[in-house]
């Protein structure tokens, strides 16, 4: 147990070596309060304050915390996740809800955008609050209508939409749910002819990877063909403990991807970027996309701009294989759909101007 983690305990009464590996354990004793967290780090860095907790939650499970370099100002995990006073500073074109998914709602909580797949909201709670999420707007609501209500609308809805083959659990967290209102959800959802693969989108490998258990891998294998996106920002976030939850999904014939988003002053230098993904191809899981950071309200601090996210691309390009690489896109508003942004890439255009020969038609 590393200085963090025994630092961490002694802050929780009558809690055991053992009880850091209970994923219960984490989720119930998630860091809430600028005041919990100042007991722990000591005094909290101006730039971070109270009000911005106020108005966007602070959660953090003890095991994220641990990740935090306390004597370093800057580090990343504590960038994304302690509330910092410029989440209350706007900036032209901030949104709450960017990506317009609240006008393609059908029913409560069920994203509709492209015809053959939805993405359903099943809960607004996350074992960690990130500080970039795009879903910041939900966050201090309390749901309306049971879990029960609200995933019966969904189904109704899915049921008698042949079009959508695919959907896509996400949240909030799904994977804050026990084992037993998860395995209900998704044999809920398999029952439905129509719907032939199932997605989870889950940041608990990398927060609270020990919420990934036998018993948990055993039922999503149930319900193969399941694929499993979760979300590296950086190399510190690859850890034994999220490498093993990780490999145990990955055992399980879970293909597990990863949703990187472009962050200022955490993933956007070239090198920072590069370790992240050579990080993840050692531990098999797959670079798939690479996020601008949408314009939500409260992440202008974390949003740089296309070129410099451009330059980084190709940098990178020049240094990684491909399977290390993702595809860096911007996720538009409503049904438009995600663009790859290297298409934007004057360097690109350049190089295929050069070798126009490669696609010019034989004759």
């Amino acid at each position: 147990m590393n200085k963090n983690k025994k630092a961490l305990l002694s802050h929780f009464k009558n809690a055991a070596s053992k009880d850091w590996q209970d994923w219960r354990w984490q989720f119930k004793n998630r860091i809430t309060s600028i005041a919990q967290l100042e007991q722990i780090i000591g005094r909290v860095p101006t730039q971070e304050s109270g009000a911005a907790a106020f108005v966007y939650p602070l959660a953090i499970t003890p095991y994220y915390l641990s990740l935090i370099k306390f004597d370093t100002e800057n580090d990343p995990i504590r960038t994304q996740c302690v509330p910092d006073i410029r989440e209350l500073s706007s900036f032209k074109g901030a949104l709450e809800d960017p990506l317009e998914e609240d006008a393609h709602m059908p029913v409560a909580k069920l994203v509709h955008r492209y015809p053959d797949r939805c993405l359903a909201i099943v809960t607004e709670i996350c074992a960690t609050y990130c500080r970039h999420c795009n879903r910041k707007r939900f966050w201090s609501t309390s749901p309306n209508i049971s879990f029960k209500t609200r995933l019966a609308k969904m189904l109704r809805y899915i049921s008698a939409s042949p079009q959508i083959r695919e959907v896509i659990i996400s949240g909030g967290d799904p994977l804050t749910f026990d084992d037993s209102t998860l395995e209900s959800l998704l044999a809920s959802l398999k029952a439905i002819p129509h719907v032939e693969v199932l997605r989870i989108g889950s940041r608990v490998p990398v927060v609270m990877p020990m919420r990934i258990t036998r018993d948990l891998c055993r039922i999503l294998k149930h319900y193969r063909p399941l694929w499993f996106n979760t979300q590296f920002n950086h190399r510190d976030e690859i850890t034994p403990e999220s490498a093993r939850a990780c490999e145990m999904l990955l055992a399980a014939g879970i293909p597990v991807s990863n949703q990187s988003v472009l962050l200022k002053g955490v993933n956007d230098t070239k090198d920072v970027m590069r370790n992240l993904l050579y990080g993840l191809q050692n531990i098999s899981v797959r670079p798939y996309y690479l996020f601008h950071c949408d314009p939500v309200k409260g992440c202008g601090h974390f949003r740089t701009d296309i070129q410099s996210g451009l330059q980084l691309m190709e940098n990178l390009w020049q240094q990684c294989s491909g399977l290390s690489l993702p595809q860096y896109v911007v996720d538009l508003p409503g049904s438009t759909c995600k663009i790859p942004l290297t298409a934007l890439s004057q360097k690109l255009k350049n190089d295929l101007h050069k070798h126009q020969h490669f696609f010019d038609k034989f004759e």
